[in-house]
């Protein structure tokens, strides 16, 4: 019996989907629960399972765009295939061996040794024993050198054929190599690329930079790291201290945690801090809930959960939606400086960089510190210059003094 798999709902949006990569050959037998395909979205890529045991059959190639609820695959049920062919290894020794006393059997026949089922096929397909070398006990002639011989006769008479035709044009010139190279859109980067297009259509975007010293930071982790991995399991890393710092801007400055909708602002009271993750397929931005509420090491916990599942392609729509604010981290690929594009419909976003031992002035003095450079992009249509900056400060001084997060000054 036949079982369809087809392209399930991943969303309410999303009317269609592309074959992204098969998991499993045509004509491989499943089983229930085995991950078949993966398909691609324009937001995420799921991964499909087989729900019955037997043999799969394709019904779309890599790469074809499907609609929601289209047969992708077809299962066709029943017991897996035994091995080798259905002989099993109990009964396949004795047939070896039975094949074995047969071939090793001489014939009395002519001057030639060989075994009987070589003399079959030679008289088969019209071969001279006396010509063929046997490789057998005592130069015997076995069945691999007849099949050997018959090789070499099908060999000398293409050789022959080749040789009777007419000779062959000079072959002209090997083209170059193709310089260029053109593949479809994958659905996730066609979306990524109108998202960001119609953010700097649509809103007012503006960038403010600062710089802050991660003299503070990096010593607190210091101090504190391996208590805080022998008590949470997980390292304590950068990005929850700008999580945290983030949540204090946003209870400072209201404005930038709320959106334009229609002729309407939408404030938020709630911090679902999105944290963008690069992927092989392209930009992701999962979303940590209420960051206000939740510790350091929750914090870093959900972050790595997230980038193993984007890793591991499982990344859920629900994973992605609802952010109030975005972070992006160019540090980790090495950017000094950047201008990070606005998720919309969110009012900022905040781009981190790479940490650099820079000489800055202190108390008069020049020192060596780690400073890194921060920029905040956000929507001038509902964020003032005034509040922008604010909000950057604040982000800084909480960088720059992680004690007072822990004690909410």
């Amino acid at each position: 019996m036949a079982h369809e798999i087809k392209i399930p709902s991943v969303g309410e949006s999303i009317t269609s989907a592309t074959l992204g990569t098969w998991h499993k050959s045509e004509g491989d037998y499943v089983r229930a629960g085995e991950v078949i395909l993966t398909i691609e979205t324009d937001k995420i890529s799921t991964e499909l399972e087989s729900d019955k045991d037997g043999v799969l059959h394709h019904l779309a190639e890599e790469g074809d765009e499907l609609d929601i609820g289209a047969p992708v695959a077809e299962i066709q049920e029943g017991e897996a295939p035994a091995d080798d062919g259905g002989v099993s290894k109990e009964e396949a020794p004795k047939e070896s061996s039975e094949e074995s006393s047969s071939s090793e059997e001489e014939s009395d026949d002519g001057d030639v040794r060989a075994t009987p089922v070589a003399r079959k096929i030679a008289k088969d397909e019209g071969i001279d024993l006396s010509t063929v070398t046997g490789t057998g006990t005592g130069g015997k002639i076995t069945k691999s050198d007849v099949l050997d011989a018959v090789d070499g006769k099908s060999d000398t008479k293409e050789e022959a054929a080749a040789e009777s035709k007419e000779p062959a044009e000079e072959p002209a010139a090997a083209p170059k190599k193709d310089r260029t190279t053109r593949k479809k859109m994958s659905p996730l980067r066609r979306k990524i690329a109108a998202h960001l297009v119609n953010a700097q259509q649509e809103a007012a975007l503006l960038t403010t930079f600062n710089e802050c010293d991660m003299s503070e930071v990096m010593n607190l982790r210091k101090r504190v790291q391996e208590d805080f991995v022998g008590r949470h399991g997980v390292k304590l890393g950068f990005m929850s201290f700008f999580i945290k710092a983030v949540v204090d801007g946003l209870k400072a400055v209201p404005s930038i945690n709320a959106q334009i909708d229609g002729d309407d602002v939408v404030e938020n009271h709630f911090y679902d801090i999105g944290v963008a993750v690069g992927t092989d397929k392209g930009l992701i931005v999962p979303v940590v809930r209420d960051c206000d509420t939740k510790s350091f090491a929750e914090i870093e916990q959900d972050i790595i959960s997230y980038a193993t599942k984007a890793r591991e392609g499982k990344v859920e729509l629900s994973d992605l939606q609802g952010g109030v604010f975005t972070i992006t981290n160019g540090g980790i690929y090495g950017s000094l400086l950047s201008t990070p594009i606005l998720n919309p419909p969110q009012s900022g976003i905040l781009g981190m960089h790479s940490i650099q031992q820079r000489p800055i002035a202190v108390n008069g003095e020049v020192v060596i510190r780690p400073m890194m450079n921060l920029a905040l992009t956000y929507d001038h249509r509902i964020v003032d210059g005034k509040e922008a900056v604010t909000f950057l400060v604040r982000v800084k001084d909480c960088i720059e003094h992680p004690d007072r997060m822990l004690v909410g000054a």
